[in-house]
């Protein structure tokens, strides 16, 4: 039990920087507007839901695709680290005001035009890009290739572990985007 609580630590270790899921919050109530608290939370969950089959597909069927397109392991690192730096120095150096991006300006017209439709939308797409993008993929199918091919964890930590961790990661996300 003591080899599983340090992978589940380890991991959240890890996961926890790349998919962020604390400030997701702020995405996520920008993107929900004017949703009542029940559609609000029905978003939150299915975004949580999104999350977590996001990682656990790449966890165990991303070394498929990888040597699928004959991509290696070390250049998927490459990879996945540069993005990981294009998105920091993105949000280093914003292009523009979020005040004048085109979101801004079109959730502007709609409260102008007082639009009475207010159709549901569904944001829980924020999953893939913001909470599991390409870093945190990069990253969960990097560390399933290397604790595949030799660890000191035991075998059934293996198997145990990254479901759970996937889990207390959409579990963050659910709670800190419905308790909002």
């Amino acid at each position: 039990m003591q080899a599983l609580l340090e992978a589940i630590g380890l991991g959240l270790v890890v996961l926890l920087p790349l998919a962020n899921p604390l400030t997701k919050v702020a995405l996520f109530l920008g993107l929900a507007g004017e949703m009542n608290f029940s559609e609000r939370n029905r978003q939150a969950r299915q975004a949580s839901l999104y999350v977590f089959a996001i990682m656990m597909v790449a966890w165990y069927a991303g070394n498929a695709v990888l040597n699928t397109f004959g991509i290696s392991i070390p250049g998927l690192r490459i990879a996945g680290g540069l993005i990981v730096a294009f998105i920091g120095f993105r949000m280093l150096f914003p292009a523009q005001p979020v005040a004048h991006s085109v979101e801004t300006q079109h959730k502007q017209q709609e409260l102008e035009q007082g639009d009475a439709r207010h159709e549901l939308v569904n944001i829980a797409f924020l999953a893939m890009p913001s909470t599991a993008g390409s870093g945190t993929i990069a990253m969960i199918i990097s560390s399933a290739s290397t604790l595949k091919s030799g660890t000191r964890f035991p075998e059934w930590v293996i198997t145990v572990a990254p479901p759970l961790i996937f889990l207390i990661v959409a579990l963050i996300l659910w709670i800190d985007c419905a308790v909002r």
